[in-house]
């Protein structure tokens, strides 16, 4: 992948690139991508943690929600993969 910069930013990269220590300014660009993928990645859990207490409390109880999720996994473990 080629990725085309500024003239201004060409050199804050290579000069962000030497001050951290990275080999090559590619490393650092895959390290600011992997980074960002992480922040995307909590932002999307935080989220569904967010959605999960607006939604409220279960009204079923413990013993019916164990049940439902036993279940689950018993069925999933029986699926077979080829």
């Amino acid at each position: 992948m080629n990725i085309s910069l500024t003239d201004d930013l060409k050199i804050f990269v290579a000069a962000r690139s030497q001050a951290r220590g990275y080999s090559s300014t590619s490393e650092y660009m895959s390290d600011l991508v992997r980074r960002d993928e992480e922040r995307a990645s909590e932002e999307r859990f935080k989220a569904l943690i967010q959605a999960g207490l607006d939604s409220g409390p279960d009204p079923r109880s413990w013993d019916e929600l164990r049940d439902e999720w036993t279940g689950r996994i018993e069925a999933a473990r029986s699926v077979k993969i080829n």
